[in-house]
């Protein structure tokens, strides 16, 4: 029987990512499968995520799907593998409203042990004040065992187990302070792996740091078994043929929602609009997922191939939908950082710019009354930062945060040309 286990931290920062990955990895290099999988709503973790399995990663999302749908969802990811590893979502208690989306209700639907990352850097005695706080915060959530990283020295190590001692909790090994344990970052989270040369060797070299400082034995002990469920929670395919843009600028696509449209008899056709490439002529959906178009605006206003296809598709009455990154390039304009406009589709009259300094993010309960072959009501989040240009069109959505309260509707509908800022996640199948 498949078991599992959740990486987690107190906190954004602790380097539960990388030791993670490198976790993945050291696992892997002794024989074992392991199924990768990320708490919450990101897509950049997962790609390494992925990257270190050599297996596609999966979004297990707590505030999006019920107990029954998560444990059916970590079943079918990991059916096949030895041990499915679950990285958590900033600290461990974090999420929407009432913890919804954090790693430890993501913890009590699964059943699973949490293993606890810490940043040693700048403590030493208070280490047992913090364990002890999160070891009684919720004493139904299993805090299996610790992982002490960016320790300082031996001396400093002492220090920290001689604290927990008299909590009697399992120090499951050392990470000293190593600058090559560093993934860069950018606005929207970690730089993508496919952009950092040496994405592999850092995972590699994780790995090796990783088998000579943690009992990967007593790691394995801590897994529970996971509870077998087998209906996949399904999203409605935008048609039966979905071309879909993927490459770097539009990177942003939950595992979880291709293999449902395939499970459902979609197919599905990848194109990259950065190699001016255009949608399938026979699709009769066009999706233009989330990602940086602002990185790339410059190169996306030349594809004049990719920008015939959309014209082409949306004459041919093929439906086209565009999320976040995929809404921009839907406008007429994007304007980068430095205020230089770059032309885009011109399929909304909308023009969008990353001049923003104020990230909008969240969780968020959408409703809408489009085209879209969509349940009506849906789960969803924001995360980005930049703006739009306001329309007299029909918004795509009216909104609201996790804890209910109603937000500006957002999207544009205009006939089978829609997009928001929305990432739709799942339906919501407590209000259909």
């Amino acid at each position: 029987m498949t078991k599992g286990l959740i990486i987690a931290a107190p906190n954004s920062g602790s380097g539960k990512t990388i030791i993670s990955l490198s976790l993945i990895r050291a696992l892997s290099n002794i024989g074992l499968k392991i199924a990768p999988a990320k708490s919450g709503p990101d897509y950049i973790d997962g790609q390494y995520l992925s990257l270190a399995a050599n297996s596609p990663a999966i979004n297990l999302d707590d505030f999006a799907f019920g107990e029954k749908e998560l444990q059916s969802l970590s079943y079918s990811q990991a059916k096949d593998a030895d041990l499915l590893l679950i990285e958590g979502a900033m600290g461990l208690f974090d999420g929407g409203a009432n913890g919804a989306g954090s790693s430890a209700n993501l913890a009590l639907k699964l059943s699973l042990p949490i293993i606890l990352v810490i940043d040693c850097s700048s403590m030493a005695q208070s280490i047992a004040a913090l364990i002890f706080g999160f070891k009684n915060y919720n004493k139904d959530i299993n805090i299996a065992g610790v992982i002490l990283n960016k320790v300082a020295s031996i001396r400093h190590e002492k220090m920290l187990r001689e604290a927990l001692e008299p909590l009697k909790i399992t120090v499951l090994g050392t990470i000293y302070k190593n600058d090559a344990l560093k993934i860069k970052s950018r606005h929207l989270g970690l730089t993508l792996p496919n952009e950092i040369a040496k994405a592999e060797s850092l995972i590699s070299q994780g790995a090796k740091i990783i088998a000579n400082s943690l009992d990967l034995d007593s790691i394995l002990a801590l897994a529970l078994p996971l509870k077998k469920q087998n209906n996949i929670p399904q999203l409605a395919p935008l048609g039966q043929h979905i071309a879909i843009a993927k490459d770097d600028c539009f990177a942003f696509i939950y595992q979880h929602i291709l293999l449902s449209w395939q499970t459902q008899g979609a197919q599905i056709s990848f194109f990259s609009p950065l190699n001016n490439e255009a949608p399938n002529s026979e699709a009769d959906a066009v999706f233009l997922p989330g990602g940086y178009p602002e990185l790339y605006a410059q190169k996306l206003a030349n594809c004049d191939v990719f920008f015939k296809g959309l014209i082409d598709a949306a004459n041919r009455n093929a439906l086209i939908y565009g999320e976040c990154g995929g809404f921009m390039v839907l406008g007429e304009s994007l304007i980068d950082k430095n205020g230089t406009s770059h032309k885009m589709s011109g399929l909304l009259p909308i023009s969008s710019a990353i001049n923003s300094p104020k990230r909008i993010l969240g969780y968020r309960h959408l409703s809408h009354k489009s085209p879209l072959p969509f349940a009506k009501n849906l789960l969803g989040h924001e995360f980005h930062y930049s703006t739009c240009t306001k329309s007299k069109l029909p918004a795509l959505f009216s909104a609201k945060d996790s804890y209910g309260e109603k937000l500006l509707n957002i999207g544009i509908i205009k006939d089978n040309i829609m997009g928001s800022y929305a990432h739709i996640i799942s339906a919501n199948s407590e209000t259909q």
